[in-house]
């Protein structure tokens, strides 16, 4: 009777090891939680916008940035520009920004109330003045003026940064188009104003 036991005792002894190698694996991370995904969050905010308008003086707009409205999957742009629009209407448009593991890159779909829809691919970027930059995916603008086009991120702090729409030139160089100046809602100006 006690051979029995003893055979028992023995196979447990030897059953434990393998019990022990087959514990449970951790459970993948969660979806987009790596560090890329972070890359375009400085731009995340309320924002009041200011920029020089073609004929003089200053326009104003607002964008709203958030990165919930899909977890950390996404970031969401609401830009509103008043009076900026046909025939005087508000210019609104808006886009999604996601970074894509399959290429590494970030892409950017925007569309606005004047039926200008564009993709831009691109990321952060070192040696330059500027931190971030997106490209558009094909070349934009009236016909016989078609120039490839790109947004550029600069100048970012906590509260405020510098956003610069620009066209390239034949020479290779890039011109300003638009250039947004970004304050946070609810701080001061540069300078106290």
């Amino acid at each position: 009777m006690r051979r029995p036991a003893l055979a028992v005792l023995a196979f447990g002894a030897l059953a434990a090891p393998a019990a022990a190698q087959t514990a449970p694996s951790p459970p993948p991370p969660p979806p987009c939680s790596a560090p890329e995904y972070r890359q375009l969050d400085f731009w995340v905010g309320d924002w009041e916008l200011e920029f020089d308008l073609p004929g003089g003086g200053k326009g104003t707009a607002s964008n709203r940035i958030t990165n919930d409205e899909f977890g950390p999957c996404a970031i969401v742009e609401r830009f509103v520009q008043p009076g900026g629009g046909p025939g005087g209407a508000d210019y609104v448009g808006g886009s999604y920004s996601a970074w894509d593991p399959q290429t590494g890159k970030w892409r950017q779909m925007w569309v606005d109330n004047g039926g200008t829809p564009f993709v831009l691919v691109g990321g952060p970027v070192t040696g330059q003045p500027h931190v971030f930059e997106l490209h558009t995916t094909e070349p934009r603008g009236p016909a016989g003026q078609v120039k490839p086009r790109r947004m550029i991120w600069e100048s970012v702090t906590a509260d405020s940064l510098v956003w610069r729409w620009q066209a390239r030139e034949a020479d290779g160089s890039w011109s300003d188009m638009w250039v947004l100046r970004y304050r946070r809602k609810g701080t001061a100006a540069p300078g106290g104003n």
